[in-house]
């Protein structure tokens, strides 16, 4: 199924500093109009001026809180007519359920689908992602022993990230107190 691409007018950079300001300056030699949101501790901020038009986030909030704020984001974005959300770097970039309430709302999220953003920010379903897709992968097994040992020969001690979300779980040689 074929989608139709939609004409971008005007876009919304939930972000701020240099990474909306670079946002704005693209937009700006593409003639699309640009949104920038801002925290009340980032009232002064350089972002907020390089946009045509600067809205206050999350009043009331903490700053980080503020750019979080993912239903305050999308009720701006109705409010003022944006086609698409920018999320930059860090903050909602890879938020699945920013990205879902994009959708939802149709807003084009520029960035991943909710699906994509599902299929690979889940260590395990990126895996077996890759091997449907016949990408050729160390075998998990002969990876970790391979490390054990290595860190056990050189006196080390061993860290790993477990499958699982970033549990982690640390190792350490009984000999890591001597040296070589």
């Amino acid at each position: 199924m074929e989608e139709q691409l939609k004409q971008i007018n005007k876009i919304l950079v939930a972000n701020r500093g240099e990474i909306a300001i670079r946002v704005f300056r693209a937009c700006t030699e593409l003639n699309i109009r640009t949104v920038a949101i801002y925290s009340k501790e980032d009232s002064s901020s350089y972002h907020r001026y390089k946009a045509d038009e600067a809205y206050l986030i999350g009043e009331g909030k903490k700053p980080i809180e503020a750019y979080l704020d993912i239903e305050g984001i999308i009720k701006l974005a109705k409010k003022v007519g944006v086609d698409a959300i920018h999320p930059g770097y860090g903050f909602l970039s890879e938020n699945i359920l920013f990205a879902k309430r994009c959708e939802e709302e149709g807003i084009i999220f520029i960035g991943p689908t909710s699906k994509h953003l599902d299929m690979f920010g889940d260590k395990v379903k990126a895996r077996t992602q890759a091997i449907n897709a016949g990408i050729p992968i160390i075998p998990w097994k002969r990876w970790a022993s391979y490390f054990f040992r290595r860190s056990r020969r050189i006196h080390y001690a061993a860290w790993l990230s477990n499958y699982n979300k970033g549990i982690t779980w640390w190792w350490r040689s009984r000999y890591a107190h001597r040296t070589q």
